[in-house]
C-alpha cells in the first residue's frame, strides 16, 4: 500500500531507521527521547498522532509523539518503562538506532480549534501526547484565543516535563498553566496545587460558547473531567479526547484496538466526545 507522504517509505509496514539524538529523564519511570530520521527527512506528523517503535529482536509498540511538528529536525517521544521494548529503549544512548513506522492515527482537529479559547487538560502520562498540541499552539498563538493548560499527577515525583511546566506557568499573552498532585510529602519543595484535576476547573473563567476542551489521560479520569466541563457549559461537540487501547498494527487491520465499529489506531486515537460517548466500553 503506497503512502501519501513522499518522505515515508513505499510500504507502511517497513520501519525507517532513526538515530537517538538525546535522552533525558522525566521521572524515575519515564524518559524523553529526541530522535532524527537517518535519511534527513522530517517525520511530518500532526499533534496527537503516534508511531510504531521497533528494536530488532523485540516486539513493536505504539508511542505517542510528544513534540510539535513546528519544531524541525527532530521529533520526541515520552516513554514509560513498562515492558521488554520500552525497557530496552530506556537503555539506549545518543547515537543508538531504532525503527519507526508512521506517523499513524487521527490527530487533534486543529482546524476546529482555531479561533477558540482552549482548555487543554492532561492526567499522568497524558501530558506527553498533549505536549505536542500545547507546543504547536504556542508556536501559532495568533491562531487561537486564550489557552489554559491544566495538568494532574499522582505526586511531585510523577510530574512530567517539569521544565516545560515552569516555562508555561511564566507565559503571558493569554497562556496560563496550572498543575496539581494528588498528594505530596509535608517536607517537599512542591509549590503547586494539591487535589484532583477537576478541582482546578471551578475557578476557571471561560465563555463556553467560544471554548473547546481537549482531554488526555488515563481512562478513570475521563468521566469526572467530562462532568466538570459540562458544568462549565461545554457540550459534547466541544470536547475532544484521546483514547488508549492495545494498538498492534497501527493501520486498522488486526482488530486489537476495536471500540464497537471503530478502530482506535485509525479512526482515532483522537475523537470528539459526541462520536464515542454512546459506544460500549469507549470511556
Amino acid at each position: 500500500m503506497p503512502s501519501s507522504c513522499p518522505n515515508q517509505p513505499t510500504s507502511i509496514f517497513a520501519p525507517r531507521n532513526c538515530r537517538v539524538l538525546a535522552v533525558s529523564d522525566l521521572t524515575p519511570q519515564e524518559k524523553l527521547f529526541r530522535l532524527q530520521l537517518e535519511d534527513g527527512s522530517e517525520l511530518n506528523h500532526q499533534p496527537g498522532q503516534f508511531v510504531q517503535v521497533s528494536i530488532p529482536g523485540l516486539t513493536e509498540a505504539p508511542i505517542s509523539l510528544a513534540s510539535a511538528p513546528s519544531r524541525n529536525g527532530y521529533f520526541e517521544l515520552g516513554v514509560r518503562r513498562a515492558g521488554s521494548l520500552t525497557g530496552a529503549m530506556h537503555r539506549l544512548r545518543p547515537g543508538d538506532r531504532l525503527g519507526i513506522r508512521g506517523p499513524f492515527g487521527r490527530p487533534f482537529q486543529i482546524e476546529a480549534l482555531r479561533g477558540k479559547n482552549l482548555l487543554l487538560l492532561a492526567g499522568g502520562c497524558g501530558l506527553a501526547p498533549l505536549r505536542s498540541l500545547i507546543e504547536y499552539c504556542r508556536d501559532h498563538a495568533e491562531q487561537f484565543g486564550s489557552i489554559a493548560v491544566l495538568y494532574g499527577a499522582r505526586s511531585p515525583q510523577d510530574l512530567l516535563f517539569k521544565d516545560d511546566l515552569q516555562r508555561w506557568r511564566q507565559s503571558d499573552g493569554g497562556f496560563t498553566c496550572c498543575y496539581t498532585v494528588d498528594r505530596h510529602p509535608a517536607d517537599s519543595c512542591y509549590d503547586g496545587e494539591t487535589g484532583l484535576l477537576t478541582q482546578l476547573l471551578p475557578e476557571l473563567k471561560i465563555d463556553p460558547a467560544a471554548a473547546c476542551a481537549v482531554v488526555v489521560g488515563p481512562p478513570p479520569m475521563y468521566r469526572p473531567v467530562i462532568a466538570a466541563l459540562r458544568d462549565k457549559g461545554l457540550r459534547s461537540e466541544q470536547i475532544m479526547l484521546s483514547l488508549e487501547r492495545n494498538m498492534r498494527c497501527g493501520i486498522g487491520k488486526c482488530g486489537h484496538c476495536s471500540i464497537e465499529h471503530l478502530y482506535c489506531c485509525s479512526d482515532g486515537p483522537i475523537f470528539w466526545l459526541h462520536e464515542i460517548e454512546e459506544l460500549r466500553g469507549a470511556l
